[in-house]
């Protein structure tokens, strides 16, 4: 089993990190036991949550996917685990949360209701990996890292992150962190994946050069790089089938995102380069997405037990130097399938 370091952070963890954002809307608590404990038993020490999760993130059910979770800790020694959560971006983002009554900031305020919230829920004296869920546009860094610092001083939290975070934003919190004194962003959970690869164009040069950890979250690019979606056939109860009808509009344009025409070409010929290899098609992008050295640990997902089998054979398969240049060249034919 391969461990790695996030950041500067001494978070040790298995390349392989266990989402939970299923788990309490389209995953039991009964089958998030068994995703979990398999997860588990398979050598992966580090679980991803989120206050707001289960996704779609509604106002009765945000803060199940944590209960899960804290009730299924309660079955493990604490210290075997590298636990992660996320409090919830400020409502003047793209998007407004279902908690606190959609009046959420990353401030001091909202930082410290949160991180008790989740405590509770996660039935837990402590997380080892506190993230921002998205960037406050308003309130200045400065001050929503001196409320990270506190929970730091204090013994609540180890180490921080950000998430959906752009390369100005890393860098000038990066950079505030180092003239203020206070504790930096470790990590970074940004969309990464055979169909995005953007992260290669400014985010990953940070990275290096700052020693942040790239957690990337939807390698399998939301299902769609499993070829479950074909252009002509969208799955029963699928994620972007549910969300193509729903009535948001930010929903279906967000689902557009990762199903469109573009997407399900270069899904065609991963496919087929995954039958060239051997490997199933989940293997292979969740491969891609753990091969790289500002990568700590890449987040996968299950909706249900048996959707962890082909993502667990990515721990013994490798990308070599031929397949990635074969990687390239479809990522040069097809521009970014995801925008």
């Amino acid at each position: 089993m391969e461990f790695r370091y996030i950041g500067k952070s001494g978070l040790r963890v298995s390349t392989i990190c266990m989402g939970t954002m299923t788990f309490g809307s389209t995953t039991s608590k009964e089958e998030a036991f068994r995703i979990l404990d398999k997860a588990y038993d398979s050598g992966i020490n580090f679980f991803d949550t989120a206050e707001v999760y289960p996704v779609p993130p509604q106002a009765h059910t945000v803060g199940i996917t944590e209960n899960i979770v804290g009730e299924w800790l309660k079955t493990k020694p604490r210290d075997s685990i590298i636990l992660a959560t996320k409090v919830a971006g400020a409502a003047s983002g793209w998007f407004v949360p279902p908690v606190r009554h959609g009046l959420t900031a990353i401030d001091s305020f909202h930082i410290k209701r949160a991180i008790e919230g989740s405590l509770k829920r996660l039935q837990t004296d402590y997380i080892d990996l506190y993230q921002m869920h998205w960037p406050d546009t308003i309130v200045p860094i400065e001050e929503s890292l001196k409320a990270f610092d506190e929970l730091v001083c204090e013994g609540k939290v180890r180490y921080i992150g950000t998430s959906n975070d752009s390369a100005y934003g890393l860098t000038k919190a990066n950079e505030t962190s180092k003239n203020k004194s206070l504790v930096r962003f470790e990590s970074i959970q940004n969309n990464f994946s055979l169909l995005n690869p953007r992260f290669h164009d400014e985010l990953a040069n940070v990275c290096r050069c700052e020693n942040i950890s790239l957690l990337p979250y939807s390698p399998m690019a939301g299902g769609v790089l499993s070829g479950k979606y074909n252009g002509e056939f969208y799955p029963d109860g699928a994620r972007f089938t549910n969300y193509l009808n729903n009535e948001s509009k930010r929903v279906r344009l967000q689902a557009s995102r990762f199903v469109n025409d573009k997407t399900i070409k270069a899904t065609a010929k991963y496919m087929a380069l995954a039958k060239e290899y051997g490997v199933p098609p989940v293997t292979l992008a969740i491969s891609y997405s753990k091969h790289f050295d500002f990568v700590a640990s890449t987040i996968i997902g299950a909706r249900v037990l048996n959707q962890l089998d082909d993502s667990l054979k990515a721990f013994d398969f490798n990308i070599s130097d031929e397949l990635l240049t074969k990687i390239e060249e479809i990522q040069k034919e097809i521009l970014y399938p995801m925008g």
